[in-house]
């Protein structure tokens, strides 16, 4: 039985070059499901945005050949890498990735956020204040540096990750300052920065940009209280969730926040063209 793909419409081109199709998935003519591909600009990641098989031809491999399908179709589009998301409950989804070859990279992480402080509770000798303009300049680029470091660790290649840092970072900071609905903030513990948090309130659900622990001063609770500001601050915005993303090689990172109650709600993985 032959597994194919065919377009189930026009494609959509986005004025930055980004490019999206969706595929019908049949099987020796007859349809059996459907498949959404994407590319960013210039190519690269190419994506596997949705994948949906019929019940009545779930597991018979239909959903790894469409999958290896949609590779080839990416090759076509001029990608060298490809990247899927993986909704948490999607247990069948996560083994095919798996099965052809993708690695986890990050998680995005989520939790409601039940009635409590509205105001950041903090450990003796501790206080939280909004980072000065000043002081956020260097800061931001040593950020950037780090962000651009762990996407190329995660397979990104070099110019791709220093374009989505700089677009990033512009847009969430224009001229120098956060943009509406987000803070900086600096956890300053007995007169010495101990860490800093970089937040959205706005739009919900609330979002942890950055939340970060200086080197000496790790190991002492600082990022829990972070976090633990991070949702005061959402509280006290009307914002009943919160959401971050954190890489999976950061296991220490994984532990704090499950500990806190988040959830895994998307899985990304990676997997090169070659």
């Amino acid at each position: 039985m032959t597994t194919t793909l065919r377009p189930a419409g026009p494609e959509q081109r986005d004025a930055d070059g980004g490019r999206a199709r969706d595929f019908t998935v049949a099987v020796n003519g007859r349809p059996v499901g459907g498949i959404r591909l994407g590319a960013d600009p210039h190519g690269d990641p190419g994506r596997i945005d949705a994948l949906t098989i019929d019940e009545p031809d779930r597991r018979r491999g239909r959903g790894t050949v469409a999958a290896l399908a949609a590779e080839e179709v990416l090759r076509q589009w001029g990608c060298t890498r490809v990247l899927v998301s993986v909704p948490a409950q999607a247990a069948y989804g996560l083994r095919i990735a798996l099965a052809l070859g993708y690695t986890e990279t990050n998680r995005t992480l989520h939790k409601d956020l039940e009635p409590g402080p509205r105001e950041a509770v903090l450990p003796p000798g501790a206080r939280l204040r909004e980072v000065t303009v000043e002081e956020s300049a260097p800061w931001l680029a040593s950020s950037r540096t780090g962000f651009v470091a762990a996407l190329t660790a995660s397979g990104v290649p070099e110019h791709a990750a220093q374009a989505h840092a700089a677009a990033s970072y512009a847009s969430a900071f224009p001229g120098g300052r956060p943009a509406p609905g987000s803070v900086l903030l600096a956890l300053d513990v007995d007169g010495r920065t101990a860490g800093r948090l970089w937040l959205h309130t706005a739009p919900a659900p609330g979002w942890v940009q950055v939340v970060e622990v200086a080197p000496e001063h790790r190991g002492r609770g600082h990022g829990r209280t972070l976090m633990l500001a991070a949702e005061a601050y959402c509280r006290a915005a009307g914002t009943r969730g919160l959401g971050l993303n954190v890489f999976t090689a950061n296991t220490v990172a994984l532990g704090l926040y499950a500990s806190l109650g988040y959830g895994v709600r998307m899985r990304q993985l990676w997997k090169p063209l070659s």
